[in-house]
């Protein structure tokens, strides 16, 4: 017998899940009522319980006059029955998805052998050894659609099933239950026995290459009417539902990718295969795009599998692993991210590897989509096109006429990202004369066809535009433009196009304001600012660019300044100065301010001050920047540019705060606790939070770790940061007479909000004071009364261990402010230990284990040189390791919680016991004995495994005990180290798991 026909007969025996409706199921005998009632919108009752209905109606045994049980008989009834359940398949399409889901192993198997058997399948053949290629379309399909089925049901066999609680006890169902397990058991054990034909099987469908037919309501019906028709028309090329080559090598790639990574487990080189496969599914689905109706893959799962292969396969060749052009661009569609797809079209113009047919077709399928409605397309559309246009004049092509249609209403914008993918398209230093000449061409053609003069100046005055066109050519170009119009008359220097500047007046102003916008160079400014006024005495200049941006403590005395020139320069010079510094081009930054200090030095001395101290800003951004990012002190007249700053007692002047916090964070950042603790004014520390601030972070950091009564400092510290997390409450009655409790949470009685002491807390550096303040709000976190799990610090012990006033702490904000502190702090130095156990607790505490697991892993990692070394006891403290115990715990790694047992002073034995007794475990289980070192614990092992049967596990916790290493007559020294090998090899293979 074979193994479909063994299939066939065990199905034959399933028992439905529900009782039969005579009522509608004798109503839908009629195949013209079935299909009325499956063309309905939601159909009661849904295809896939008629598929159940039909088929066990159709299996079920007859009774002869003698009582005895006999299989079903082979009648009219029953085959129409048959019939009628392969029609609903037919109209789900065969979707396996669809099918498994809804219908269990015993009637989904029974299906698809009724499709063999109409789909003239001989059941004593071999599937392996039919030719597929040699035999009608679908009976190709059938074939193909039950081997796909049978390695889906191995592979999802293998899956772990979380156990149902039973209801209450209920004997002919509980008897039903059985008998279904028993003879899915039953097919499972002849799928796997069968599995090395069905995976031949499948990769013969690889080498198919052609479109196949599966069978739909129409054909199931000729085949029904007439069998003599089966040669004719329904195993012809046409008949059936059409699935595409592309599609089936899809779906077929996937499964064969998921059955050899399910074998993998036990044999390392199928992952090879496995990887092969599913990159080979993800090129397919890149290639056939959102338009499939046939092919549904997981993409969310595939893109697991091919991170898991990539992490299980050596591969030299990173690159591979990488999504392929394709693939970006189509999930690029899919997520309607049309800023990277752009992106990636102007990389391509460099890079010239995506071929012009396919860019075009994105092109194609964009427009198409934008003139069905969608307006928000219309500018990805022009961008896309433009990106297109420019790879076309640099390849030699004809512009396309999309492109120049999108070109009649030119504007600012699209002048720009012209100019932007001009720009990014053609490598100056690299490039070929010929290519040089393309682009050039190109972007003199554009100004002669363009009648605006102020886009012509915008690309004549273009960097791109000045290097690519020689002086005399440029001459040329304004003799053209002078023919086409008369009224421009255009001046011939050939120094820059910025001279090239119509007569008309406004047009003059306009280019005069561009340059303006784009200048940084002071000096260049303030010659167009003289020539603005020499045009027009009418204009406020400094309004030219709502980017141009003046804190309001300087602009209301800028704006002050009589002097209308004046006016706009001082205003222009600081707006462009502090955006500068603010992108961290420091040099253009630098050379603004030194222009309008010395522009102000001549008339007030207020703005010579806010100038000086602006300076003194960008001075530190510098130095941070540059220096003192490699560890570099900052130069003595800096420091004491900066102590002047904070003891300056000059009236009247307009100061921004974020200096002087910048300054404080400066003193603390570069260790002058000294100065901050003892020589900082009293005044100033009483008027400015952030000194205040300074002087008790300074205070407590030079005093740790100092005795307790010398900690006065922490208690103030620990007061002004409590006040600051305080909400004020007020009570409010309401309509109803009721007094409600209103919390204001930015409403403090401290020395500033909390997100401004955030903010200046993200400005430190110093690693003992970001511990200091770090330890500070983690026992802050810990005070409150309904905390579960408290998290760990450094130096936690000098602060308060209570609060008077519990309800008016806003544990919210300290919980949130924890968090974001310890990840700031991980940006400083990701290889903090003691941080990285704090990130770890706030994991636990949140019920994230699997995340808490990898930041107490990498805590020991990082201060053992990966476990080489012994993880210092104050690392892994017994309460880190009972907290890594209850995260395996949680995450049902049971054989893992056995081994961490072991790790602490005191093994303890009734977690470990107890972890192991559990059958349903998600580690590798045995493959951890060898990482056991307590004979005890492997004694319990043997005997368990013993109890239950177990012999293959029995023998191999027999073999981790007898090794002579853990001989308890062994020296002291020689346990030790059999102990510290183990704990070497088991945390590093934890580490793998979870990093």
């Amino acid at each position: 017998m074979s193994a479909e026909a063994a299939d066939r007969e065990a199905a034959t025996s399933s028992r439905p899940c529900t009782p039969p409706q005579t009522s509608w199921f004798e109503f839908l005998l009629e195949e013209q009522l079935l299909e009325q009632h499956l063309r309905k919108p939601s159909p009661d009752p849904p295809p896939v319980q008629l598929i159940v209905q039909f088929l066990e109606q159709a299996s079920k045994p007859s009774v002869n006059e003698q009582n005895q049980v006999q299989p079903p008989p082979d009648n009219k009834r029953n085959r129409i029955l048959k019939l009628l359940a392969l029609k609903v398949a037919a109209h789900l399409k065969w979707d396996l998805d669809v099918l498994e889901k809804s219908l269990s192993v015993p009637v989904l198997n029974m299906l698809l052998n009724e499709l063999l058997c109409i789909s003239k399948v001989p059941p004593g053949t071999k599937h392996v050894d039919v030719d597929l290629s040699s035999i009608p379309p679908t009976t190709a399909m059938a074939i193909l659609l039950y081997n796909r089925w049978a390695i889906r049901t191995i592979v999802k066999s293998s899956f772990p099933v979380k156990q149902v609680k039973p209801g209450p006890p209920q004997l002919n169902v509980m008897n039903q239950m059985q008998q279904e397990k028993e003879l899915t058991e039953n097919i499972l054990k002849v799928l796997k026995e069968q599995a090395a034909d069905s995976i031949l099987v499948l990769e013969g469908a690889l080498k198919l290459n052609k479109d196949l037919y599966v069978h739909t309501i129409r054909t199931l019906d000729l085949l029904a009417m007439e069998p003599g028709m089966v040669n004719g028309e329904t195993e012809s090329s046409t008949a059936g539902l059409k699935i595409s080559a592309e599609e089936i090598q899809c779906q077929v790639c996937y499964d064969l990718g998921a059955i050899y990574f399910q074998q993998g487990a036990t044999n390392a080189a199928l992952h090879e295969n496995a990887k092969e496969k599913f990159f080979k599914t993800r090129e397919l689905i890149a290639r056939i795009g959102s338009s499939s109706l046939h092919c549904t893959i997981d993409e969310e799962r595939l893109a697991g599998y091919c991170q898991a292969c990539g992490v299980l396969t050596s591969s030299d060749d990173d690159a591979s692993q990488q999504a392929t052009p394709y693939s970006q661009i189509d999930n690029c569609l899919k997520t309607g991210n049309y800023q990277d797809l752009v992106k990636i079209f102007l990389e391509d113009n460099l890079a010239l590897s995506l071929p012009v047919q396919f860019r075009q077709s994105v092109q194609r399928e964009l427009f198409q989509n934008a003139l069905q409605g969608n307006d928000a397309l219309e500018e990805v559309c022009f961008k896309i096109c433009v990106c297109n246009t420019v790879r076309d004049i640099l390849q030699g092509e004809i512009i396309d006429v999309q492109f120049c249609l999108l070109f009649l209403k030119p504007n600012k914008e699209k002048i720009d990202f012209l100019l932007e993918a001009c720009s990014r398209s053609i490598n100056l230093e690299n490039a070929s004369e010929s290519l040089k000449r393309k682009m050039a061409s190109f972007l003199k053609n554009l100004c002669l066809g363009l009648e605006d003069l102020q886009l012509v100046f915008m690309i004549s005055s273009h960097d791109l535009f000045i290097k690519l066109l020689k002086d005399d050519e440029r001459k040329l170009l304004i003799d053209e433009m002078r023919k086409r119009s008369p009224r421009i008359n255009l001046c011939t220097k050939p120094v820059t196009s910025f001279y090239d500047i119509p007569a008309s007046a406004s047009v003059n102003i306009g280019q005069l304001e561009h340059q303006l916008i784009l200048s940084v160079d002071p000096w260049r400014i303030r010659q167009i600012l003289i020539e603005l006024h020499g045009m027009t005495s009418e204009r406020q200049f400094w309004t030219v660019s709502n980017k141009w941006e003046v804190p309001n403590v300087y602009g209301n005395v800028i704006l002050g300044i009589k002097d209308n020139l004046t006016r706009d320069l001082v205003y222009i010079l600081m707006a462009k100065g502090l955006h500068c510094s603010a992108i961290k081009d420091f040099v253009h930054a630098k050379q603004l301010f030194a222009a309008c200090l010395e522009l102000v030095t001549e008339f007030s001395p207020k703005l010579r001050q806010v100038m000086l101290n602006e300076m003194l800003l960008l001075d530190i951004y510098t130095h941070e920047a540059g220096p003192g990012a490699n560890g570099e002190r900052p130069p003595s007249d800096l420091i004491s540019r900066v102590r002047g700053y904070l003891e300056m007692r000059v009236p009247d002047i307009p100061l921004r705060q974020v200096i002087a916090e910048e300054c404080v964070a400066f003193l603390l950042n570069w260790r002058e606790n000294e100065y901050l603790t003892m020589q900082v004014p009293l005044p100033l520390v009483q008027t400015n939070p952030y000194v205040k601030l300074g002087q008790l972070l300074a205070a407590t950091c030079k005093e740790l770790p100092g005795p307790k009564e010398s900690r006065r400092t922490a208690k103030d510290l620990w007061e002004v940061v409590v006040q600051i997390c305080s909400v004020s409450n007020q009570h409010k009655r309401g309509n109803d007479g009721r007094v409600s409790l209103i919390k204001h949470r930015e409403s403090t009685l401290g020395i500033m909000y909390r997100s401004e002491l955030l903010s200046f807390i993200k400005k430190l550096r110093e690693p003992l004071v970001l511990t200091t303040i770090l330890s500070l709000f983690v026992k802050l976190h810990n005070v409150r009364e309904d905390i579960v799990n408290d998290i760990t610090a450094e130096y936690i012990s000098i602060w308060p261990s209570s609060i008077p006033n519990l309800q008016s702490v806003d544990f919210e904000a300290v919980a949130v402010t924890v968090k974001e502190l310890v990840n700031y702090a991980l940006t400083i130095n990701p290889n903090n230990h003691f941080w990285l156990i704090i990130q770890a607790d706030i994991y636990f505490a949140t019920n994230q284990y699997s995340a808490a697991l990898h930041y107490y892993l990498q805590a020991g990692a990082i201060c053992s040189d990966f476990f080489n070394k012994m993880v210092p006891p104050d690392v892994f403290t017994d309460q880190v390791i009972k907290r890594m115990i209850k995260c395996c715990s949680l995450l049902n790694c049971h054989t893992q919680v056995a081994i961490l047992c072991q790790f602490l002073r005191e093994v303890d034995y009734k977690t470990a016991f107890k972890a192991l007794q559990e059958q349903n475990s998600h580690d590798a289980m045995d493959s951890y004995y060898e990482y056991i070192w307590d004979v005890t614990i492997l004694e319990y092992l043997t005997y368990l495994h013993h109890k239950r049967g177990e012999t293959d596990k029995r023998q191999i916790a027999i073999k981790a005990i007898g090794q002579t290493e853990l001989n308890a007559s062994n020296p002291e020294e020689v346990l030790q180290l059999a102990a510290q090998r183990r704990k070497k090899k088991f945390l590093q293979a934890m580490a793998k798991l979870y990093f």
